[in-house]
């Protein structure tokens, strides 16, 4: 397997850099993802805002506070199963510059100038179908225009984005909530205006993939984009022998089959999508969001103190710990790592269940342990499932049918991000018709964590340091998930010949075959030539 390396691997044609500064900057559309998601559990908190909202006496009702968090979630999903038609029709990057500039806007817009609950609920509606649109098309563009043996990385630091983008709420949120105007709320939400300007400013210079121009059969200006990713001549050999690849692998699926909906559900493109969604929803069960979306209010409510200032002190951990898991998903792998924070987080959520059990949240030093390791399970989850769900989704699927699965393995993260939000406050809080689980509810987090161990296991395949056709060659030959690692490629698409022999396609295990027969053959002359 590849080893990482922040350098250019030897034998590897043109410059990496260009490349690895569009994906980076690229991955700062998370910053709308977090921030958005981070600013309305301040906001919820904030005194002003709720005498401005609230349509009865006693303030927001949990009805109204799950429909509010919601309801992003809500217009994520959508967005998400929205990205596949326009990925495919009008490209990634144009999508990207639509989905920012005027969806995402068009929420921010609403919510800034909102006096009342139902314009605020709209413009967080319209702001989350901007947002599920970029979820979607930000993964699909890094790993198009990415080097293989830094791709990981590369699509890991969109969750960085997400990370700073809850931080940065953290802060604005600490600094505006003893504002006694509209101030409080419309300063953090207006602050969204400055994320996404910048990114559309970026996207207008940038190429579009290579693999999409591939897709559309547009070969020239494919070359060209990709000549700008290498910092090379477009009929550079090194070029065209990568393009070749990418060609011959996406006539081969279309060989096999065609590019509708139907086929995301057949052959190894179905097992993959079965893989990516489960991920997705896993990633979301795990609880993270229950800290960022109501951690503030759960740890005013539960009696601990300075809420404010334990909401960015758990929003610096995120950020920090997902440094590491940049390094570690090429150093260790996709699959190592998520075992590997699966059991992190499984321990911490369980311990901090049984503290807040035993101990109660009331008691000084319970108040500490649990934080603790609130901050540790924050540290296992960053570094491992929050940006390793994004980089694996977006190197699962083949050309022909990548934009339609990951919209469908992005929306299954957003329909369990809202299940969460929406779920959450009947969840945990005091009521006749609430559970009131409290510190409880890490139980139920918890045991999700443990099951994440069992799917890692047995579902997740080693794609580090795989060409994203290469990923294609794993999954036709390799059958068991934990048998991936030893996977070496073996077959070059360009020798493969798109008509049918016999009547019917050959399976890659047979031309994978062939191909090593000929090369057998080939070096067995070689040598009785030297001979």
């Amino acid at each position: 397997m590849a080893k990482f390396t922040l350098g250019k691997p030897e034998g590897e044609a043109g410059k990496a850099w260009p490349a690895i500064i569009i994906g980076l900057f690229v991955a700062l559309g998370g910053v709308l993802f977090g921030y958005d998601t981070g600013t309305i559990s301040g906001i919820l908190e904030m005194e002003y805002w709720v005498d401005e909202m609230k349509t009865d006496p006693i303030g927001i009702t949990t009805g109204q506070q799950s429909l509010i968090v919601s309801i992003l979630s809500a217009g994520t999903f959508l967005g998400a199963l929205a990205a596949a038609p326009i990925a495919d029709m009008i490209g990634r990057r144009l999508g990207l510059i639509i989905s920012t500039g005027l969806v995402f806007n068009l929420g921010v817009v609403l919510q800034t100038v909102s006096i009342e609950q139902d314009l605020f609920i709209a413009g967080r509606f319209f702001a989350g179908l901007g947002v599920g649109l970029v979820s979607a098309l930000i993964p699909m563009y890094q790993s198009e225009t990415a080097p293989k043996w830094i791709r990981g990385t590369i699509i890991g630091a969109y969750q960085l984005s997400i990370t700073i983008g809850l931080f940065l709420a953290a802060i604005v949120n600490n600094g505006t909530q003893g504002r006694d105007d509209s101030g409080s709320y419309r300063i953090p939400v207006a602050i969204q205006f400055a994320w996404s300007l910048i990114l559309v400013s970026g996207l207008i210079i940038l190429p579009e993939t290579p693999r999409y121009l591939i897709k559309q059969g547009k070969d020239e200006k494919a070359a060209i984009a990709l000549g700008r990713l290498r910092r090379l001549d477009p009929h550079d050999p090194a070029i065209e022998e990568e393009l070749v690849e990418v060609r011959a692998n996406y006539r081969y699926e279309m060989s096999i089959g065609k590019a509708s909906y139907k086929d995301c559900f057949r052959g190894t493109v179905r097992k993959r999508l079965i893989t990516g969604c489960l991920l997705q929803a896993l990633q979301q069960l795990s609880g993270v969001n229950f800290i960022f979306y109501y951690g503030t209010q759960y740890f005013k409510r539960a009696g601990f103190q300075d809420p404010f200032i334990i909401q960015v002190i758990t929003n610096s951990v995120n950020v920090a710990s997902t440094f590491p898991g940049l390094y570690l998903v090429e150093k260790m792998g996709r699959r190592g790592l998520l075992l590997f924070g699966a059991i992190g987080m499984a321990v911490s959520q369980f311990i901090v269940a049984i503290v807040g059990t035993v101990a109660g949240t009331s008691d000084l030093p319970a108040q500490r342990a649990a934080i603790a390791f609130v901050c540790i399970y924050i540290f296992f989850f960053a570094a491992s499932w929050g940006p390793v769900a994004w980089v694996v989704t977006g190197e699962l699927f083949p050309l022909k049918a990548r934009a339609k699965c990951l919209s469908f393995t992005t929306a299954s993260n957003w329909l369990f991000n809202w299940a969460i939000a929406y779920s959450t406050p009947y969840l945990v809080d005091p009521g006749d018709n609430n559970a009131d689980l409290g510190s409880k509810v890490f139980f139920i987090w918890g045991s999700f964590c443990a099951i994440a161990i069992v799917f890692t296991y047995a579902m997740i395949y080693e794609t580090k340091g795989l060409t994203l056709e290469q990923v294609d060659e794993l999954y036709g030959i390799v059958g068991k998930a934990w048998r991936s690692q030893e996977f070496r490629p073996a077959v070059r698409w360009a020798d493969i010949d798109d008509k049918e022999e016999g009547g019917r396609k050959r399976s890659l295990a047979e031309i994978t075959a062939d191909q090593e027969r000929l090369r057998s053959v080939v070096s067995q002359s070689a040598g009785n030539e030297k001979v």
